[in-house]
């Protein structure tokens, strides 16, 4: 028993999340922007990785909707680095933080902490947690290219959507979604091409996974 997973990104036309050294870039139309907000309302929580928070310090919530309405924030975090301050740790959502067994970090009583595990976050289980003890029937993972790649790599991913926007970034160190070392299967995860939809000046590819 797990969450259906969606993993929902945008990329430049040349396949990059953002800039060399993970600056942030606007890549996704008013039209995106508009679906991703109707997307986090159809969806019992939202996944980055810490990386995510450090680089962007997202708020993961809905513009003007209550505690209650926003989905529940989902960090991986092996090694506690969230800063103090981060946005997702605000009082705006409810918030759960997946770290591993080693870390010691209290990050108050307002946040969740889950154990995934020694040394590296076992996503299987923590997926299994989340939907047995939690509640948590579907989830959109965010970011970054790791996280995204490790969903892939475990075969967690239930649909994959990708806005492609309509400029290039470059730059050799420019963060892919699916980053990482080494490939995600011995021949890559075949994908099944659902839908294509013009969404502004770029277009929206909806996937499902063949593993």
């Amino acid at each position: 028993m797990k969450p259906f997973v969606l993993v929902n990104c945008a990329m430049s036309a040349d396949g990059k999340l953002a800039g060399p050294e993970r600056k942030q870039v606007r890549i996704s139309s008013e039209e995106d922007m508009v679906r991703v907000k109707n997307l986090r309302k159809r969806y019992d929580a939202i996944l980055v990785g810490v990386g995510t928070v450090i680089a962007d310090d997202p708020h993961l919530t809905i513009k003007n909707a209550s505690y209650e309405e926003n989905p529940v924030r989902i960090v991986l975090d092996s090694h506690g680095r969230i800063p103090p301050e981060a946005r997702v740790l605000d009082d705006r959502a409810p918030t759960i933080i997946v770290t591993n067994n080693e870390c010691t970090k209290d990050w108050g009583s307002n946040v969740t902490v889950i154990r995934g595990g020694s040394g590296r976050i076992n996503l299987t289980d923590v997926l299994h947690i989340l939907a047995k003890d939690l509640g948590i029937e579907n989830m959109i993972v965010e970011g970054g290219g790791e996280v995204i790649a490790s969903f892939f790599r475990e075969k967690l991913v239930d649909r994959y959507s990708v806005f492609v926007g309509g400029l290039l970034i470059g730059g050799r160190t420019s963060p892919t979604p699916a980053d990482g070392d080494g490939w995600l299967a011995p021949e890559g995860v075949k994908l099944s091409l659902d839908s294509a939809e013009v969404l502004g000046n770029g277009a929206l590819l909806t996937f499902t996974p063949k593993y």
